[in-house]
């Protein structure tokens, strides 16, 4: 039996973790190097996480609920991890387009069905790039052989693509999945995880409990080189 330790990266849709299972909750200060490098053991036991990359996009002043605050918080937190994890943890920053030309979308009413003609025009705040650049960061590691297995943390089935085509042309190489979801028993509302992802990885995890999210926490402060990172007042 083959006990080689398993080259491991983790792919981390920033986006699709906040939304999807730390929004309203207390846990945003989460060491996420931790976190899923022992859900990676747990279930793969040669794991050996390599590299943990983080793709997300920056916080907007204008448009965050806490202003500029929200901007500190989030780099605070990439300072973190950065100082806690020099050589594991990384951040791909994406972008943000905000669209004015006043998009037409439904009205949403409760208990009616959708209606394309009661439409109402807003503006949108649209994150650009994130899908691409782990697509591109996935296939490209996949390329150079620089891993053995490849952990996808998310539930956006955007992500279908590159899984097909690294299964199709790395069939070598483990996918794993852990979507960012809430645990069923836990009483809370969660999109349905995406079967689609599931079908195209070796193994996956549909949910994170929030005992799991409690005892993954960063201390509330991080040294770093220079200032020293401090988790948010209103991430708790």
């Amino acid at each position: 039996m083959n006990q080689q330790p398993m080259k491991t990266t983790i792919y981390i849709d920033g986006y699709n973790l906040y939304y999807g299972r730390l929004r309203n909750t207390q846990f945003k200060w989460l060491d996420v190097v931790a976190l899923f490098s022992n859900m990676a053991l747990t279930i793969e036991p040669k794991s050996a996480v390599i590299a943990v990359k983080y793709f997300t996009a920056p916080a907007l002043t204008k448009f965050a609920r806490h202003g500029a605050e929200s901007m500190k918080a989030q780099n605070d937190y990439h300072r973190a991890l950065e100082a806690k994890y020099p050589s594991v943890f990384s951040k791909i920053m994406g972008s943000h387009v905000f669209e004015k030309d006043g998009t037409s979308l439904p009205i949403y009413i409760d208990g009616q069905a959708f209606n394309k003609r009661n439409t109402v025009k807003v503006w949108r705040l649209v994150e650009k790039k994130t899908d691409v650049n782990i697509a591109m960061a996935m296939y490209r590691d996949a390329c150079k052989g620089l891993v053995d297995q490849l952990i996808l943390v998310s539930n956006d089935s955007d992500a279908e693509p590159v899984l097909s085509a690294i299964t199709e042309d790395f069939p070598l190489l483990t996918l794993g999945l852990i979507m960012p979801l809430a645990f069923p028993e836990e009483g809370k509302r969660s999109r349905p995880p995406s079967s689609g992802l599931a079908k195209l990885s070796h193994w996956a995890r549909t949910y994170i409990r929030d005992e799991e999210l409690k005892n993954a926490q960063l201390p509330e402060l991080v040294p770093t080189r220079k200032k020293p990172a401090k988790k948010p007042a209103h991430w708790s």
